[in-house]
């Protein structure tokens, strides 16, 4: 039986998913949709709930700006490890909205010490991955002497 809100197709639910869709494409740009679009073919449904619930719902709150929502999904994924493809997506969406190269490897290296040196690592070899895509680097990316 389905109800109104597990039918991704109603009226509601699309104006959510569109909504999130918008906020989505401010954020990510093109990798965002294409997150979205991968999961059409297997799970419409789960790409609809990122978009509806992740980005229209929550990412689009008051409280906090792109950039600290951002700066902490960065530090969520760090410390789950595991992510890095969806690290690597969100690294280039704090790119987008203003975080530094320095920033972004400051909070990986803070999350070492909660979450540990292997998923700090990975992350932020993941993070590389990402600033040799775009051309930056970190200001901070010098080798101690």
């Amino acid at each position: 039986m389905s109800t109104a809100q597990h039918d991704i197709t109603s009226t509601d639910n699309r104006d959510r998913r569109n909504h999130g869709l918008d906020v989505l494409a401010k954020i990510d740009g093109h990798a965002g949709t294409a997150v979205i679009d991968s999961l059409a073919e297997i799970s419409p449904a789960l790409g609809h709930h990122v978009a509806a619930f992740a980005f229209g719902d929550i990412y689009d709150r008051p409280g906090l700006d792109a950039r600290s929502r951002q700066l902490v999904t960065i530090g969520i994924l760090t410390a789950l490890g595991g992510c890095e493809p969806q690290l690597k997506v969100h690294v280039g969406a704090a790119l987008n909205v203003g975080l530094t190269p320095d920033e972004i490897v400051e909070a990986m290296l803070h999350s070492a010490v909660y979450a540990g040196f292997p998923r700090a690592r990975n992350a932020t070899f993941a993070a590389k991955e990402v600033f040799d895509s775009r051309g930056v680097r970190p200001s901070s990316a010098t080798s101690p002497d």
